[in-house]
C-alpha cells in the first residue's frame, strides 16, 4: 500500500467554525508556488534562529562557522511550515510511492508527524511511526509507536541533520526486526557536505553518501551547505570562513 490519493480530503485542522488548533497563512500553507524554495528554506531557518553564524563546535569536535539547531523550532506555525518543506522535498525526490514515515527519537518524532500531516493536506495519506529510546514494559509495550509495521512496507526515514549516521544505523535494525520492511529513502533538512570517517582506500564521502551506499537507499536534503552560502546573506568574512571550513572538511 502506497500513499493513497484523496483529492477532496480536508486536513484535520480545517473547521467551518470555531477556533482551529493550527492556523497558517496562504504563504505558509503552500510552498510549491515559490520560485526559489531553497532560498525560502534558508531564510526560514534564519528567521527561526535555527541557522546561526559565528564560532561553534560540532558534536564531532570540529570548529565550525555555522550551526544548525533544529530544537529551536518552537511554534505551531514553524513546525507546520517545516512539514511542508519536508513534504515537498520528498515529493520532488522520490514521489509518494511509499507507505510509512519513520522519525527516530527524539527530534525525528515531530518531523514525521508534521510531514505526514502536510502530505495528507495534499491528499497523500501515509502512515507514520517512531521509536522509543527505551522499550515500554507495560500497556501495549514495545519500542515502536504509531503505525504497526507490516511485511512489505516501504519506509522513509526523516531526520534533522546527520553527521556520522549513528542514529540511522541504530534504528534500521529495529525497523527490520519489527517486519520485513524496505527502507527506501532518508531525508534530512541540511546536508553539511562534510567528510565522514576515513575508509581505507576509499574516496572521501559525506555521511549521506555513505548511508546511501551502505543501506542501498536514496538520501537527500532540503538544502545543503552551498545553498546556505548562496542564500544566507553572508558578509565577505563569513563566506571566507565557510569556504575555509569546506576546504578542510568538505566533500566534492
Amino acid at each position: 500500500m502506497a500513499g493513497s490519493q484523496a483529492p477532496g480530503h480536508r486536513p484535520f485542522w480545517a473547521h467551518d467554525g470555531g477556533v482551529a488548533c493550527v492556523a497558517m497563512s496562504s504563504d505558509e500553507s503552500s510552498l510549491s508556488s515559490n520560485p526559489d524554495p531553497k532560498a525560502e528554506f534558508v531564510q526560514f531557518m534564519m528567521d527561526a534562529e535555527v541557522l546561526r553564524f559565528g564560532s561553534f563546535v560540532t558534536k564531532s569536535g570540529r570548529e565550525t562557522p555555522y550551526f544548525i539547531n533544529t530544537g529551536l523550532y518552537r511554534t505551531g506555525a514553524q513546525i507546520g511550515r517545516l512539514g511542508r518543506f519536508y513534504a515537498n522535498a520528498i515529493r520532488n525526490n522520490i514521489g509518494t510511492d511509499f507507505d510509512v514515515l519513520f522519525g527516530p527519537a527524539y527530534k525525528g518524532i515531530p518531523l514525521a508527524v508534521t510531514t505526514a500531516a502536510a502530505l495528507a493536506a495534499d491528499g497523500v495519506d501515509v502512515a507514520y511511526c517512531f521509536n522509543r529510546k527505551e522499550a515500554k514494559d507495560h500497556g501495549e509495550g514495545g519500542v515502536l509507536v504509531g503505525h504497526e509495521l507490516a511485511d512489505g512496507d516501504r519506509v522513509v526515514i526523516i531526520e534533522d541533520i546527520t553527521t556520522a549516521g549513528t542514529a540511522v544505523r541504530d534504528v534500521i535494525p529495529v525497523l527490520k526486526s519489527a517486519a520485513d520492511v524496505e527502507v527506501v529513502a532518508m531525508v534530512i533538512s541540511v546536508d553539511r557536505r562534510e567528510r565522514g570517517p576515513d575508509r581505507a582506500g576509499a574516496k572521501p564521502q559525506s555521511a549521506l553518501q555513505t548511508l546511501a551506499e551502505e543501506f542501498d537507499m536514496a538520501t537527500f536534503a532540503i538544502v545543503d551547505v552551498h545553498d546556505i552560502m548562496d542564500y544566507g546573506d553572508l558578509d565577505d568574512t563569513q563566506l571566507a570562513a565557510m569556504r575555509d571550513y569546506l576546504d578542510r572538511y568538505g566533500v566534492d
